[in-house]
């Protein structure tokens, strides 16, 4: 059984579908053993706590320093005992000692099909700004390994998700979410639970049934 932290900084439409997916069996082989947030009014404290799963807020803003925080972050991870972080909107720079302490085990959903419209100072509603201030056609989501760079880990999956005419960047951020992160995390999750991931050279890939990597 594959055990989860989701961290999550907002509203937790991510977690949402997590949860969800569970529910409905899409994602087997795994619990989620814990909710964390930097931000003690984020609906997706309460979004965890009316599934009975535990949700704690530990902020920045609480700590004389950000390595106290960093070290009651991990604190939290430990005692979870988590096999895999999950990185759904949360707006904190990961330390790097959690980093190496998790290698290969913390993924990520970025709202762009990377490495378009990613890395430091793209993060919500500015993707979609960058996206239509480009003039692209074609955008979508990508879920990531988290490294010691800003969205440069091994990329596990995308889907690609049509830019319209008149869109505005909370109309796309939508349609991204609707089409793509919220099919693409859940489904992450369930390979890595049942064992269809391999992470090898700064690479990711998906096994098939068999244990081969997909052609």
């Amino acid at each position: 059984m594959l055990r989860i932290a989701v961290l999550v900084s907002g509203g937790g439409t991510n977690l949402q579908a997590i949860l969800d997916a569970i529910e409905e069996r899409r994602i087997t082989n795994c619990q989620i053993e814990a909710v964390i947030s930097n931000n003690q009014n984020a609906f997706a404290l309460k979004r965890a706590e009316s599934k009975g799963v535990r949700a704690l807020c530990i902020s920045p803003k609480a700590f004389e320093s950000r390595d106290a925080f960093h070290a009651k972050l991990l604190e939290a991870l430990r005692e979870a005992q988590v096999d895999l972080i999950v990185l759904a909107g949360f707006l904190v720079v990961i330390p790097p000692e959690l980093i190496a302490e998790y290698k290969n085990r913390i993924i990520n959903i970025h709202p762009s099909l990377i490495p378009s419209f990613c890395g430091t100072g793209y993060y919500g509603l500015k993707v979609h700004e960058g996206v239509l201030e480009r003039g692209v056609k074609v955008t979508g989501a990508t879920v990531h390994f988290v490294d010691e760079g800003t969205d440069t880990g091994p990329i596990l999956l995308q889907k690609a998700v049509d830019v319209l005419e008149g869109d505005t960047p909370e109309t796309l951020q939508r349609r991204v979410m609707e089409q793509a992160e919220w099919t693409l995390l859940p489904q992450a999750i369930d390979l890595i639970a049942n064992g269809r991931v391999k992470v090898e050279g700064g690479r990711a890939w998906v096994l098939d049934s068999e244990g081969k990597e997909r052609t």
